[in-house]
Formats: C-alpha cells, sequence, structure tokens
C-alpha cells in the first residue's frame, strides 16, 4: 500500500505507468533526462490509489519538510450552497 507521507512528494508513492520509475524516484523523459513535472497517468493514479486508500474527503497537506494525511479533508472550508429563500 502506497504511503503518501514517506517521499518528497505525494505522488512519488506510486510507480510510473509511462516512465516504470519506481515509486520515490521522478519521473524521466524519454531522452533519459529527468522530467520538470511528473506525468500526467503517474497523478492520475495517485489520486486513485489514494482516494481507495483514504476515501474522497481525505487530503494530504504540507507539515513543515513532510505530509500528512487529514481523513476529514477540506471539508470544512468547501463552500455550502446558500439555503433556498422562497421569493
Amino acid at each position: 500500500m502506497p504511503d503518501f507521507t514517506a517521499h518528497r512528494h505525494p505522488v512519488l508513492a506510486v510507480r510510473c505507468p509511462d516512465c516504470r520509475r519506481a515509486p520515490g524516484n521522478w519521473c524521466r523523459r524519454p531522452s533519459g533526462h529527468m522530467a520538470s513535472d511528473f506525468h500526467a497517468s503517474r497523478k492520475a493514479e495517485a489520486d486513485r490509489e489514494f482516494i481507495d486508500q483514504h476515501g474522497p474527503d481525505a487530503s494530504v497537506e504540507r507539515v513543515g519538510d513532510g505530509w500528512a494525511v487529514d481523513p476529514r479533508g477540506r471539508v470544512g472550508i468547501r463552500p455550502r450552497p446558500e439555503p433556498f429563500a422562497p421569493i
């Protein structure tokens, strides 16, 4: 099971489906140079695995020099619909 708090960035917790880089290793371009960002498929895989592991409301947040999983996520700051007011 991936540990989303163990690496420099949470996306590094999963293997990249494109360049096959192992967890903990940054993505590589086809030329072999380090990519400037993660492959989109790796980001999607990290999202999928994070939601499977922690649920759809959880979030991973920066805490000091590391990361922490908040099971409530950012529920408290999500906009809420205004109550219906009859005319």
